[in-house]
């Protein structure tokens, strides 16, 4: 066991104890590092402008793989073996921090920095670090990106004076350049040394608060030895991927003594397709999940690729959308009409629970304490089964929704054999439709069945007014998605 966080930034390596552990990434790059090009805007994770690259040693350990990330909702803590690079790491030639200042204008431009200049990518300049992180992280996975791809890709970033154009326009010219990659700009080899001599260690760091409070940080290397903590700390705060909770921690919400790290837990990382189902591990991130469903569950892959951002989906699990137990999740109305099954284990053994069981209230489930959720089986609807999703909210990419709906009819000819209908945004909790599933089964597929159906829907939900929504509109769409489904399933493919 050791008492330190082993991280790389810009090819320096830095053993990180104490209460820098528990900062976010952003404030200890640009205070405790003095790296001040990564700005923080939103601490939300909407903004990108914090984005920096985040690479882990590949399996054959000669190499690295790069992924943009959003370091404001990213602990240290939860980068162990990582290697961080920020705007300053980019340019060609030795790392800015690595250097004295009188060497540090022989620099020269990364061909994604020039071409932001070429382009007139950038006015104000605030976001545009976060920009050129991310594009040279678009750049490291595919080296011609079509127009909509570097679109998609830089949804995580927000620009509120320049406009996206310029910014496109700079990246497919980057794109035409030939720049070194990252692998080239910082070998990997010394760095995979260094983490392998200790990436087996369980890591536990301690520090003492301003106010006298013990704060503990465990990061551990197996299940085992992540269940024998929450025994011994019941309480502690569980975290992998920290989307939310990285949002909760700057916004002064969450602030625990304990923390339980699942990042380094491989077991709880795999992903596979078996016996027509996905089984995730419960830390499988959000990118791993689409590039699975792109050909095994494709109607899942549209709401997974709209999903927060590419800098979320790169650390956003399965498992923490989940537990976190949104009624505005986007995954879990899909998860219900397939009815997912949880693995839940604890010192006291394991146990499944279907997840339409696994919510009792307003973040409130059947998880017993000193449980973990390790691992989730999504069954694929049968193939004689129409599945919809869909997802309703004000813009298409990096917002959270106004509702929410699954729709699953198994049909026999017209007669409707099986229908599974699950809504989201109009109750404390996703909300399966008994009712509505119990009066369509044994009915004819009729639009006049869906628009009967829509009003039996309406009695059993609750939806609220809020910024997103009003009570009527979710009552409407409610109603309306039902016909949609009809129209979209049948030869009159008519949209409402």
């Amino acid at each position: 066991m050791r008492n330190h966080t082993l991280l790389f930034v810009n090819g320096r390596q830095h053993l990180i104890k104490g209460d820098d552990a528990f900062l976010t990434l952003s404030v200890f790059l640009r205070k405790t590092l003095k790296l001040c090009g990564t700005k923080i805007v939103c601490s939300e994770g909407d903004c990108g402008s914090c984005s920096v690259l985040c690479g882990r040693i590949n399996t054959s350990g000669e190499a690295i793989h790069y992924l943009p990330i959003d370091s404001c909702i990213r602990f240290v803590f939860q980068l162990d073996g990582c290697h961080i690079i920020t705007v300053e790491g980019l340019a060609d030639g030795p790392p800015l921090n690595a250097l004295p200042k009188q060497t540090q204008q022989n620099e020269t431009l990364t061909s994604v920095q020039q071409a932001m200049i070429d382009c007139h990518g950038s006015q104000c300049g605030f976001c545009t670090p976060g920009f050129v992180v991310a594009m040279t992280g678009i750049l490291e996975q595919n080296n011609n990106p079509s127009e909509e791809e570097w679109r998609s890709g830089l949804t995580g970033n927000l620009c509120r004076c320049t406009g996206y154009s310029p910014i496109v326009a700079a990246g497919r010219q980057a794109a035409a350049v030939s720049s070194p990659s990252m692998n080239q700009r910082y070998p990997a080899m010394q760095m995979a040394d260094a983490v392998r001599s200790v990436g087996d260690d369980e890591v536990r760091v301690e520090n003492e608060s301003i106010d006298g409070e013990t704060q503990v940080i465990a990061s551990p290397r197996s299940l085992a030895q992540a269940i024998a903590f929450l025994q011994e700390f019941p309480g502690a705060k569980i975290i992998s991927g920290g989307t939310d909770v990285g949002v909760q921690f700057n916004k002064g919400i969450c602030s625990p003594s304990h923390w339980l790290d699942l990042s380094r837990v491989d077991e709880l990382t795999d992903i596979e397709w078996k016996d027509q189902s996905i089984i995730a591990g419960a830390s499988a991130t959000w990118t791993n999940l689409e590039h699975l469903c792109k050909t095994t569950a494709p109607e899942f892959h549209k709401i997974l690729s709209i999903f927060g951002s590419p800098q979320i989906r790169h650390v956003g699990t399965i498992g923490g959308n989940i537990i976190n137990a949104s009624p505005i999740a986007d995954s879990l109305p899909f998860l219900m009409v397939c009815g997912a099954e949880l693995e839940l284990q604890s010192a006291g053994g394991t146990r499944i629970v279907n997840i339409n069981d696994f919510y009792q209230d307003y973040k409130k489930f059947d998880l017993r304490r000193g449980e973990l959720l390790t691992r989730i089986r999504i069954p694929m609807p049968p193939p004689t089964a129409d599945l919809r999703l869909y997802k309703v909210s004000r813009r298409r990419d990096l917002d959270i929704s106004t509702f929410t709906a699954a729709i699953q009819i198994e049909r026999d000819g017209d007669l409707i054999v099986d229908s599974r209908i699950a809504y989201g945004a109009v109750g404390p909790v996703v909300l399966r439709l008994r009712k509505t599933e119990s009066f369509l089964r044994g009915r004819s597929f009729s639009l006049e069945s869906m628009r009967e159906a829509g009003d039996i829907a309406v009695s059993e939900i609750s939806p609220i007014s809020d910024v997103r929504g009003g009570h009527e509109f979710r009552i409407q769409l409610a109603r309306n998605v039902l016909a949609k489904f009809y129209y979209q399933t049948t030869s009159e493919g008519v949209s409402v």
